[in-house]
Formats: structure tokens, sequence, C-alpha cells
């Protein structure tokens, strides 16, 4: 097993494996992917809960290089992106590439000998290039509230699902409301003796249409010429309206406020209790977080056997949960919806990344609000890429951004190779250049209203800031392929 390879990139979800195929088709062949699961498909390998599925259109979620006609619905389950992601792998040749149950502890640049060195679960690698392609959903928040340990039922994180947890006749607490929980309640309510929700933030449902792809239509995409084209741009056209546009291009969009409109008709449409309605309203902006798609989540709170608790908790005990009210909920499985960490300094990467003159990555970014280039990037860190940066993800598919990353990625290794470069470096100015550029387009987005300090929402940094990059998928797709070489400093010897 060798100790040294060209290009290590960290994670076997689809920023690695898209990467990885970006890279082998540009004439790389000495590369290893690690992750610390057993399989491939990133989050699709971890989060198996009740109800999991994609929350854009299928045919916006997967590789323009290799649409898939196998779809069962518009909105595919998690088994199937999970299945997709080990096509993918078998069908490039990924698989001898990829060493799995291996966790990345510590990275640090040697910069005598302008090779990465990293320290795993297995034992030590070097690299010439090393690439983060873990993505924003990898590594579970896990909430501080008093006396969660103390919990004598069971207790799973959404992410870490327990297949063998009976739900069945339990009383059952969930702790969030956010993309997990919207798909996790509808499908455990009816199984439960009782479900209480407790939510801090409520948030924006709208419908979703999501519809069975029949065994004949699963033929027409395969046989008609276009068939796949033409439903991956209706798709990419929806999901680039319902988020990057909105996002983004807000205070420039005519009528936007008859979008939230039909959200609040649609949650009055579907709750039928007053309060519990007013509860469920959000009271920020649609846009100032991920909004959910969902056909049955809001009208689970109809049911009987469903309580939505706003109070605060206060603590858990070992029967339940007390809100600050005084409240008690007596529980047998407590499932923590609470989402991941993203711009927590120890999220992305999950691991230390010392740079040149011993900068470390994650206090870096900390400290000069997340600053990178294109989200690829950032000045300090030789020979490192990240595939989700700081600035670099729209808010539109993963896809999108996957492919324009790598793009971005192999231009600069090509031009290495070309130079006979052992040391790639982008430019401060380059990159701070790039970032006025991107923060200049700030007022027109939704996360400047003032509404959004409601939203308890995971896409602001502590500094307060919102590291999207404000353009168009379009856009992105171009510049990631033709930005100036001369914005990276190559060299041939330390």
């Amino acid at each position: 097993m060798s100790t040294h390879h060209e290009i290590v990139i960290v994670g076997a979800g689809f920023s690695g494996i898209g990467t990885a195929i970006a890279l082998r088709k540009a004439g790389f062949t000495d590369i290893l992917l690690i992750d610390d699961a057993s399989g491939p498909g990133g989050v699709w390998h971890w989060n198996t809960y009740p109800g999991v599925a994609v929350d854009i259109p299928s045919f916006s979620y997967q590789f323009s290089f290799e649409q898939s006609a196998s779809w069962t619905r518009t909105y595919a389950p998690g088994r199937e992106l999970k299945a997709y992601a080990e096509k993918c792998v078998s069908k490039y040749g990924l698989a001898e590439l990829i060493r799995y149950n291996t966790r990345v502890q510590k990275a640090c640049f040697d910069a005598a000998n302008d090779l990465w060195a990293i320290q795993t679960s297995r034992g030590p690698l070097t690299a010439r290039w090393m690439i983060h392609g873990g993505g924003p959903l990898s590594q579970p928040s896990m909430p501080g509230i008093t006396g969660i340990d103390q919990f004598a039922g069971d207790i799973v994180h959404t992410s870490r699902w327990d297949h063998e947890m009976g739900l069945t006749g339990k009383r059952v607490g969930i702790i969030g409301t956010g993309a997990s929980a919207v798909q996790i309640i509808p499908e455990i309510a009816a199984e439960v003796s009782h479900l209480t929700v407790f939510q801090r933030t409520p948030i924006w449902c709208l419908p979703k249409p999501d519809l069975p792809l029949s065994g004949p239509l699963r033929m027409a995409l395969r046989t008609l010429p276009g068939a796949k084209a033409l439903s991956r741009l209706a798709a990419q056209a929806f999901v680039e309206f319902t988020f990057p546009g909105i996002a983004h291009y807000y205070q420039r969009i005519p009528g936007i406020g008859n979008v939230e409109k039909g959200a609040r008709a649609y949650l009055a449409s579907q709750v039928s209790d007053p309060g519990t309605r007013a509860q469920l309203t959000p009271n920020y902006a649609l846009g100032c977080k991920r909004p959910s798609f969902h056909n049955g989540f809001l009208k689970t709170f109809n049911r009987p056997n469903v309580t939505l608790e706003t109070d605060s908790i206060q603590q858990i005990t070992a029967g339940g949960i007390r809100s600050v009210e005084g409240h008690e909920h007596g529980l047998d499985v407590l499932i923590l919806a609470t989402g991941f960490k993203v711009t927590d300094k120890d999220a992305m990467p999950s691991y230390p990344v010392i740079g040149r003159d011993g900068l470390n990555l994650g206090d870096h970014w900390d400290a000069h609000r997340h600053h990178s280039y294109q989200g690829v990037s950032t000045a300090g860190f030789p020979n490192f890429f990240t595939t989700y940066g700081p600035y670099g993800y729209n808010g539109s598919s993963f896809f999108n951004l996957i492919e324009s990353s790598a793009a971005h990625i192999v231009r600069v290794l090509k031009a290495a190779r070309k130079k006979n470069a052992r040391r790639v470096e982008v430019k401060y100015a380059a990159q701070e250049a790039y970032i006025k550029d991107v923060l200049s387009r700030g007022h027109r987005q939704v996360f400047r209203k003032a509404s959004c300090r409601n939203a308890n929402s995971y896409y602001f940094t502590r500094h307060g800031d919102v590291p999207f990059r404000a353009a168009t998928t379009p856009e992105i797709h171009w510049k990631n392929r033709h930005f100036p070489l001369d914005d990276y400093a190559f060299a041939k010897a330390s």
C-alpha cells in the first residue's frame, strides 16, 4: 500500500467522485481517495433515515456527463442516490483508488519538499496536491442541551440512523424542523404512539412536484433523442429560480413578494388549527435559510398524536424533555434533527489543515471572514484545493458546484504539469479582488433583509456573513473554466 500519491482527495462522496473522474479524464492517474465511511456516496451513505430523499429534482441532481434514466421519482429517494454513487465508482474505475474507513486527522504542508503530509487513522500519507472533497453536510451538529447524556431511552442523530431502533407504539420526540425533520416527521407520525416536535425556528415549506416516473417514461428518457437534456434543462431552471434566483437577485425580481404570499397560502391550506398555523409561520423572508419542499410535512400537524412544542428546551431528563415553561414531555426515543456543522471552524474541513508559515485553515477562515478564490483556493495554502470552499457555491445543484470546482482544479494542475511546477498558490491580490467583486453584489441578496436575523440560518457565519457566491450557475460555469492563470503563482522548487 503506497504512502505517497501525486493527488490525495479527501472524501468519496459526489465531490470526491466527480473530481477524481475529471482528473482521470485530464490524464492524472496517481490518485487516492480516502473516506471515513465504509462505502461511497458521502451524505447519501450516512443519511438513511425514514423518508430521506433529494430536495431538488433528480434530473438536476446528477452529473451532466452521467445522466440517469433510472430515477423512479422526480425527487429520488436516498437509496437511489447511494446506488448512483456506486454506479459512478464502478463505471469510471474508481474502486481501486478509494481507501475506506480512513479518517484524516491532520494535514500539514511540508514547505521544504512542497508536499502535504497527511496523518490518517490508518497511517501517514504524502501528496503533491491535496483536495478536500468533503461537503457541508457530513459533520453532525450535536445540541449542547443540559442533560442530553442522561436520557434513558434511545437517542439518534438523523445522519447516523439506527435501523435496529423500533418506533412502533413509542413516544418519540424530534428536535428540529429543518430539511431532515421535514422528511422524517410525516414518515413516522402514523407509526408512533405520540410524536412531539420541538421547534426553535419554523421553516418555509413549499409543495413538492414529486411524481412517480413510470417504466414507459423512463424508457422514453433512455431512447428519445434529447429527452434527458430537456428534462435536465427544465429541472435546472426550476432550481435556479427557487434558490440562486431568489437568494441573490431578491431585490431585482418583480413581484417576488407573491412567492412568499403563495407559501403562506399553502401553509393555510394544509394546517387546520390557527394557533398551530401561526407557530409554523416563519417571521423571516423566504430565502434567508434554505426552504424545504414536502407535500406531507405541514398536514402532519393536524394529527391528534402530533404535538408542536415551541417553548425553548430547559433540559433533557432521563424520561424526556422539560421546557422552560415547565412542560414535561415523556419520551421513549429522541431524534436529533439538529443539522450539521457548516461554517464552524472545525467543520470545513473537519481536521486541522496547516499551510504555509504555520497557518491553520480553520482559524484563518474564522479570523479573516472565510476568504477564498472561487471557493477552490486560499492564499497561504499551496497545493491545496477545496470543492466546497467559501464563496464558491451559489445554492443551485451541488453537481453544478462539483463540476465547476473540478474544472478549476484540473485547469490549475494541467498548467502546473506543463510548467513542471511543484508548488502552486493563488495570489492574495487575486483572491481579494475576487472577494471584493462577490461582496459588491450583496446589496441585491435576500440576506440583507433585516428579518433574516430571525432565521437562525446556518448560512450565516459568526461574523454575520453569508459565504455564498452571488452569481448565476452559467456565470460560475464560465468563470471557473476561464479565470486568468496568472492569478496563481507557479514555482518549480522551494
